[in-house]
């Protein structure tokens, strides 16, 4: 198994403020697709669309200001099992996001485009928080033929 693991920063926010844009389907097409559907609550599924295809992710923990889980239910085989786990604390002035997209079954180049695509989208999750506008598809950085 095979993970990817990233860590961000958020200036003069807080946890809270992190967890409703990761939790409200306004807050996720503000920073990661803006088509976003679905139900958020623990037991939902969420799915996200991108021009490239999209998946669905099943909602299976719910922490307020600390953490968020999911499971990819539908989308590519390589996500489909996999889970996304977003770990939350306050650090001074800045929320630490610490993001884990795991259980991939190998690092198949696909995980390496996924890795970098993840960093591009907590950067606009970053500056949607810092700014009030972040670079969701389809206005994110387009690095490579599947975007």
């Amino acid at each position: 198994m095979a993970d990817i693991l990233h860590r961000i920063g958020v200036a003069r926010s807080s946890p809270q403020r992190v967890y409703e844009a990761l939790t409200t389907v306004d807050g996720l097409s503000g920073w990661w697709t803006e088509k976003t559907s679905g139900v958020t609550e623990l037991g939902g599924v969420l799915e996200f669309r991108f021009a490239a295809g999209g998946f669905d992710m099943k909602v299976v923990e719910l922490v307020p200001g600390r953490r968020v889980r999911w499971e990819v239910v539908d989308g590519p085989p390589e996500w489909v099992g996999t889970g996304v786990r977003w770990d939350l604390r306050q650090d001074g002035d800045f929320t630490i996001v610490v993001f884990a997209h795991e259980g991939w079954r190998e690092p198949v180049e696909f995980m390496y485009h996924c890795s970098t695509k993840w960093a591009v989208f907590l950067l606009s999750l970053k500056r949607l928080l810092e700014t009030g506008e972040g670079a969701p598809e389809p206005r994110d950085v387009r690095i490579s033929d599947w975007h």
